[in-house]
């Protein structure tokens, strides 16, 4: 028991210095040009380049690891790295160093008629906690969107992505270094234990001024009950296509196909296909037959079964279900109203996509479904900050409040009002 009591204070030590590190840290980087910045996202870059053999050295122990202790092979596709994915990585990082710096941008200005000027400022958050699961490509992504945007963060990667995330963790200090900016403004938790999460949750007494979960119902589920910070929710992406009756037949096998199978692990993997009742059946079979041949398991309701033999029987279960594994769930409906009902009964608020021609049946999908990212004629795999543009994404937010969608370097930012006067005085 003394000894769980001092290993339990032995953690909150840590990372409350960690946090006092953090924030002292914040404040040279608020102030720090886009040119320093830039040059530290550089260096970053570089060292992950020249490091490449190491990073994929510590992620092959993660992968033991990881099979030794019985993980899905879904997850361990998420935990897997290869030179591929080390160098879309560094992309990332140099994409970000491309970017638009937002700190300092007037984001809106207007005159009062009392001679008032007025503008409204981008101003980097502060400290951002980002807590995420198996995939350790994050530290990168995390680590050098939250530079961009002048916060220091704090980076709790998972227990299994552990040695890669560490691995990369020091390109990127080194690349701080290289800038003259603070190490500390990139810092990463060492250990595993559980009680590190739950310390940043508490906010480190003021340090952390905002939480980023990435992973899991569970994890996000916990960090929404526990944190007594702010937090950018990246709930579970349970994504839906809808192929209307006016769908391009052609065009619709093949962005199903892609939408489900060309990753299943990611959040923008469509786990659930809905097909316009209307449609001809052959174009239903077609794009069931199309996902069985790529290895896919469907999943189907009562219609579905009866147009294709190999489906099993969806349980209420699964239309609420993220699979991140070859499995979807497929469902006849009624129409663009039918897909809409569905959606809004089981959606996650993620990302959805309507393949078809018809201007109604787009405009109705587009106007009546409250989700983050909704997408026309084109795979829900695009759900992604990198496609979007931003150069990387920390997550998916899901929420309403400060930042949905994909949250880049825009989303790390908050503003500020500068009021510039000639002696006014109020009356």
């Amino acid at each position: 028991m003394l000894e769980k009591t001092s290993a339990r204070h032995d953690i909150a030590a840590m990372m409350a210095d960690m946090g006092a590190r953090a924030r002292a840290a914040a404040r040279p980087l608020a102030v720090a040009g886009a040119e320093a910045k830039n040059r530290a996202l550089m260096a970053m870059a570089e060292a992950l380049s020249r490091s490449t053999d190491a990073i994929l050295a510590a992620n092959a122990i993660d992968m033991d690891n990881a099979a030794t202790s019985g993980m899905a092979a879904a997850q361990r596709d998420r935990l897997r790295l290869d030179a591929g994915r080390v160098a879309a990585m560094i992309e990332g990082v140099g994409a970000i160093a491309g970017l638009k710096d937002p700190v300092g941008e007037v984001i809106a200005a207007w005159d009062r008629p009392n001679g008032l000027r007025i503008e409204r400022v981008r101003t980097p958050l502060g400290v951002i906690g980002v807590i995420y699961e198996s995939r350790p490509n994050v530290t990168a992504d995390a680590g050098a969107l939250c530079l961009k945007a002048g916060n220091a963060v704090i980076l709790r990667g998972g227990s299994d992505s552990l040695n890669s995330s560490r691995a990369i963790h020091a390109c990127l200090v080194e690349g701080l270094e290289a800038a003259g900016l603070p190490a500390d403004a990139i810092q990463i938790v060492p250990v595993a234990d559980r009680a590190a999460v739950g310390e940043m949750l508490t906010g480190l007494g003021g340090a952390i001024d905002v939480i980023v979960p990435r992973g899991g119902k569970s994890l996000v589920a916990r960090v929404q009950s526990d944190a007594r910070v702010p937090v950018f929710a990246h709930l579970e992406g349970l994504c839906h296509v809808y192929v209307d009756a006016s769908a391009d037949p052609a065009m619709a096998r093949a962005l199903v196909v892609n939408s489900k199978m060309r990753r299943t692990g990611i959040c923008g993997a469509a786990e659930t296909l809905l097909i316009d009742r209307a449609a001809d059946p052959a174009l239903a079979r077609f794009l069931l037959d199309d996902l069985a041949a790529a290895g896919c398991e469907i999943r189907g309701d009562e219609a579905v079964r009866a147009l294709f033999d190999g489906a099993v029987e969806a349980r209420e279960e699964d239309w609420r279900t993220e699979y991140l594994d070859a499995i979807i769930s497929a469902k006849l409906v009624d129409g663009i109203s039918g897909a809409i009902a569905h959606i809004a009964r089981h959606s996650s608020n993620h990302t959805e996509a309507v393949i078809a021609e018809d201007a109604g049946v787009v405009a109705r999908f587009f106007n009546e479904i409250d989700s983050a990212i909704l997408l026309h004629n084109a795979s829900t795999q695009f759900a992604d900050g990198g496609e979007f543009g931003m150069g990387a994404e920390i997550g998916i937010a899901t929420g309403k409040m400060h930042a949905r969608g994909p949250v880049g370097v825009e989303q790390l930012t908050s503003f500020k009002y500068r009021v510039h006067g000639t002696g006014q005085v109020r009356p």
